[in-house]
Order: structure tokens, then sequence, then C-alpha cells
């Protein structure tokens, strides 16, 4: 009887060894990953059912801005987009939650398989996806000289004195943005800003000069992407090449001697209005600073394609250059 007893005691032991030694997350994965389809698809629904406010700002300064400038449909088509799930930001959602599901295995952890989930789940909220809609918004703000008022942001003008910075253009908002863009390097070193696909005509029809990341990364002005969003609406790949370039940039100033901070150590003066989901996501971001653990390492899988890779994203959604 006793020998039975003591085997028993064994077995159960075995059995909380085992729990003791499982993975935590795992539990924690299964349980976050249909919510978070869940609050993509409400999101979808919000979108198509006009309950997204800045959406409705931008399908109305779309038709609008069209009847001002009809030479510029092509383009104001592109940015309605954004006001749909055809758009880069909510496709980008879905493409995350895509690698999250089918290639567990580009991620180092399953906790940063469940950061990732939290991550997209909280910027599939619609008021914070309405603040992020504010960048695409207030371009076509900007596009209409005036005649639309900024929603969300300060005058280019008030926060360009804020912030100390230069004019890079009609769209400076979206520079840096994955979704719109990407930095690459030129033949002498230097990275530059290249516009994808239709949103090229940016330069083209505004005489936007060519963006050095040099300049950009010590003078830009205000967007709610880089400013409040950058940790909710980027991938993790997507943010260590952010912070790798920066790191990089960092030491070719020091090593000419010259003195240069991370543009992201901090915050630029120029929103207004935005929900108190934004101000959770700015505090997240100072988190995830280039001075981070986070930011320092890959939170994919070092044997995976994505730590090589030079696309932005797993999957190849993205309008071509």
């Amino acid at each position: 009887m006793a020998g039975m007893q003591h085997i028993k005691y064994a077995f159960l032991s075995l059995i909380i060894f085992l729990v003791g030694c499982s993975d935590p997350f795992e539990e924690k994965i299964k349980q976050q990953t249909p919510i978070t389809e869940l609050r993509i698809q409400q999101l979808a629904d919000a979108l198509t059912g006009g309950q997204v406010r800045n959406a409705s700002l931008i399908h109305q300064y779309a038709d609008k801005l069209k009847q001002q400038k009809p030479n510029l449909t092509q383009l104001i088509d592109e940015f309605k987009k954004d006001a749909t799930t055809k758009g880069p930001m909510y496709l980008s959602l879905l493409d995350r939650l895509a690698t999250v599901k089918n290639q567990p295995g580009m991620f180092a952890s399953k906790e940063d398989i469940f950061n990732e989930l939290v991550n997209i789940y909280l910027a599939a909220d619609p008021v914070l996806y309405s603040d992020a809609l504010s960048d695409p918004l207030n371009v076509l703000a900007d596009m209409s000289d005036g005649v639309l008022p900024r929603v969300n942001s300060l005058s280019k003008a008030q926060s360009k004195q804020a912030n100390n910075a230069q004019d890079f253009g009609t769209g400076e908002q979206l520079i840096g943005n994955p979704s719109y863009g990407s930095w690459t390097q030129g033949s002498n070193g230097m990275s530059f800003w290249a516009w994808y696909g239709m949103y090229s005509m940016m330069g083209d029809v505004f005489g936007s000069r060519r963006t050095s990341y040099n300049d950009w990364g010590r003078s830009r002005n205000y967007s709610y992407y880089n400013d409040y969003g950058r940790t909710r609406y980027s991938s993790p790949s997507q943010l260590k090449k952010q912070n790798d370039l920066d790191t990089r940039t960092k030491k070719s100033f020091q090593s000419r001697g010259q003195k240069y901070s991370s543009t992201y150590s901090k915050s630029r003066t120029g929103s207004s209005s935005l929900s108190k989901q934004s101000s959770t996501a700015q505090t997240s971001a100072k988190r995830f600073s280039t001075n981070s653990s986070y930011a320092k390492k890959s939170s994919y899988s070092k044997s995976s394609s994505f730590r090589n890779s030079k696309s932005t994203t797993s999957r190849s959604f993205r309008r071509g250059k």
C-alpha cells in the first residue's frame, strides 16, 4: 500500500514538474490569437460601416480635394484606400497576424509571439486606428493648400517652429512609415527615403526634395506614426531595421566628431485631441526606444529568413516602388 502511495506521489510530482517546465506563454497565445482575430474583424466592420472617425474624414477630404485638384485624382484615390480594408495599414495588420499563425518559427520565443499578438490587438482598436489615420488625412489637408483643416494636429508652421524642424515637403508625415515607403541606401552609403508605387507622386507633383535619413533623423517634424504609433503599427522586423539604421547613423556622425541624437529619443510637438489609447501607445514607444534591450535584439529567430530579409514584411502585399 505504501508502495502505491509513493508511486502516486511520484506521478503527481512528475506532472507538476512538467507543467512547471512548460512555456507559460503557450496557453496565452492560444487565448490571445482568436481575440486578436476578432478585433481585426471588428475593425474591418467599423471601417466598412463608417464608424472610424478619421476614416470617414478621409473619404470626405478625398472627394473635396478631387474637385479642387482633379489632376491629382490617382494619388488622392490611393490615399482614400487608407479609409478601407484595402489600405496599407490594415493590410499590414493582416500580414503580421498571418506571420504569427503560419510562421511561428520566425520568432525567437513564445513570449515574442504573444507580445506581437497583443500589439496587433491594440493597433486594431478603432479609436487608436482613427488616430493613426490622422497622418494620411493631414497629408490630404496639406495637399489642399489650407482649404481643408488639419485634424488631431497643429498646423505645419506651428509644429515646425516648436520642433525647430526642417520642411521635408507635402507628405512628410508619412516619411519613415513602412506602409508608404522605405529607407534605401544609395551608392554613396547614405540612406534616402523611397516612396512605394503611386506615393512616388508626392515628390513628382509637389517637387519635394530627396530626403536623406541624416537630415530627417535630426530635423523631422511631428507625425503620429513616428511619435505615437510606431511600436503598434510596425512589425518587430521593421522596428529593428529602423533602430539599426538610427544606430548606424549615430555611429557615422560620431566617427566625424559630430553629435547626433536619435530621431526616436524624444517625441516631437504637434499632436492635438488624441485619444487616451494614443497616450498609452506613446508610453510604450519610450520603452521600445533605441536604448531598450528589445530594440537591440531581433524579435525573430536567428535562423529566420526575416533576419536577413531586405523586405519590410514577411509577405509582399505592398505596392512596388
